[in-house]
């Protein structure tokens, strides 16, 4: 039996809502196939790739088989490396989330061994180790293996490479011979289909094999910015290349709800499109993207299936998604028809590591972009702008409008020139937008710390700490405004502003510091009381 949603499996419903808040919409191939073979009690051999969703696909019956109110250890998982056990124990963490009672445990060489003797003693359900340390475990009997009913071996064709053969035996010798024994691996070599046949009691082979599929007539970009970024390096690309039609793929329901909901505050036309909504919703959803009475559809990859529309120039990756496959499938949103597309993925730290994969998989290259400034955005919509104007000036018949503005300048005793310059300010607006400050590293910290001198503010200014930030949605103009507003000094006075995710530094003219501690103690900035102090040594930056 293959499970089409999650919703159709028989297991505790704590679980199905950590998997909705995960994000996860529907089972991926791997998942829709082992997991219901693994909840019958059946030993499986998983043949799957990394990045097809295994992870889940073992997690969710190991959660489902534990009884919480026995405290020994019920499930050992077995994997190859530190940061992979770490991985996974994340995963399963979060899985049950809303499950009470169950403790898991990564085990792994290179962390003390004292501290994991002291959590297993307390009592743990379920380990997730690294052959070595596990043994080390067994061997000090700090691990006892006699009640354990599952044992899942993730990835066992490196763990093999690696020389873990009589290691993963001896394991496996100490578990009851009634245990259930599920192997996944990406290969199958002799190796491991020696130990199937030896460990293992009629087991079900489940292969996954992906499909190859190419990008043709795609860019594909990436750029590095943080969580806290994104919305406005998003902001910033939508308005540089004004594509006709774009889509943004989010990996969860409530972050594109969230998404559309800020992109919408901005003035952008955008609504979303994911599983919640019922079919009618989608097909009105849809309508309007295709009419163009919004111009950014924000999905899920449930909800993009039902996306096909030629004139999509564009694709963001918001969030990176959980698998290879599901890159394809969103960035072929655009490029169709013969026409070219351009896709972006927002990426950071250990997510560069989940890009590199997604190269492999596709056979194709991201190109590194640079976020866009905001002198580069104003030098967009100013052209855009320019070329509009051009347009109405070759279409000619402005003699009204001619006469309109002689007679104001003449009456006014104004020069065309102030009169185009003040029409410009009032079509393009003057929005204060902040610079991207990524936040500073704990060295860059420290070092800022241990520096001598003053407050670091340029000449003639002071430097103040506001204990608010991007957290609680402050932007520069937030800043401006209640200065201007509260002390009654002109914002063009105001200096750098650096926003960080808990707080701000902003500086202001020495002459002015003092009124403007005293002015803006105990007052609110977007609702939230501030506290405004003169930055120093101890929290500089």
């Amino acid at each position: 039996m293959n499970i089409t949603k999650f919703d159709d499996l028989q297991i505790n419903e704590n679980i199905k809502k950590a998997i909705a808040e995960m994000g996860f919409e529907e089972p991926s191939p791997i998942q829709s196939q082992s997991i219901p073979v693994i909840l019958s009690g059946k030993d499986v051999i998983g043949q799957a790739q990394t990045g097809t969703g295994k992870t889940a696909a073992f997690s969710i019956p190991i959660l489902e088989s534990i009884d919480p109110n026995n405290r020994s250890l019920q499930a050992v998982v077995l994997c190859p490396t530190r940061e992979l056990a770490i991985q996974v124990s994340k995963e399963i963490r979060k899985l049950a989330k809303y499950m009470h009672g169950i403790k898991t445990l990564p085990i792994y060489g290179g962390q003390p061994i004292d501290r994991q003797i002291k959590s297993l003693k307390s009592g743990v359900q379920v380990v997730i180790g690294t052959p070595g340390r596990t043994i080390d475990h067994i061997n000090r009997k700090t691990i006892k293996m006699d009640n354990v009913r599952m044992v899942i071996l993730d990835e066992a064709d490196e763990m093999l490479d690696m020389g873990f053969r009589e290691d993963i035996e001896m394991i496996l010798s100490k578990t009851p011979e009634d245990r259930q024994t599920t192997f996944f691996s990406a290969t199958m070599p002799k190796g491991i289909l020696d130990l199937t046949k030896k460990y293992q009691k009629d087991p079900e082979h489940i292969k996954v094999v992906r499909k190859e599929l190419t990008v043709p007539n795609i860019k594909q970009y990436y750029i590095e910015t943080k969580s806290a970024n994104k919305l406005e390096v998003l902001c910033r690309l939508v308005d540089v290349y004004n594509p006709k039609l774009s889509v943004v793929f989010c990996n969860t329901k409530r972050g594109a709800d969230e998404l559309v909901s800020d992109l919408q505050a901005r003035g952008y036309f955008a609504d979303a499109l994911h599983g919640d909504l019922k079919q009618t919703q989608r097909d009105i959803v849809m309508d309007k993207f295709r009419n163009g009475t919004i111009d950014i559809l924000v999905a899920t990859d449930v909800a993009a299936r039902g996306i096909d529309v030629d004139d999509v120039e564009c694709v963001f990756n918001y969030d990176l998604p959980q698998d290879e496959e599901y890159y394809v499938h969103r960035i072929g949103r655009t490029g169709r028809a013969g026409r070219e597309g351009i896709s972006f993925s927002f990426v950071f730290g250990k997510e560069l590591r989940k890009m590199k994969d997604i190269e492999r998989y596709t056979k194709s290259k991201l190109v590194k972009h640079s976020i866009p400034s905001i002198s580069d955005v104003e030098e967009k919509k100013i052209s855009a702008f320019f070329n509009q104007v051009k347009e109405v000036i070759e279409e000619g018949h402005l003699t009204k409008q001619l006469q309109w503005l002689e007679t104001f300048c003449n009456e006014e005793d104004y020069g065309t020139i102030d009169v185009a310059s003040a029409l410009l300010k009032l079509a393009l607006g003057e929005e204060l937008k902040e610079e991207i400050i990524e936040e500073p590293s704990r060295r860059e910290r420290n070092k800022s710390r241990n520096r001598d001198g003053d407050t670091g503010a340029k000449e003639g200014m002071i430097r103040l700490f506001i204990n608010i930030g991007r957290n609680q949605r402050v932007q520069a103009k937030d800043i401006v405004g209640a200065i201007a507003g509260e002390v009654g000094i002109s914002g063009k006075l105001v200096g750098t502003i650096d926003i960080y995710d808990k707080y701000t530094f902003v500086e202001v003219p020495k002459k002015d510091a003092k009124k403007v501690l005293e002015k803006m103690k105990d007052i609110k900035i977007k609702g939230n009381k501030i506290n405004i102090e003169k930055a120093n040594k101890k929290n500089k930056k």
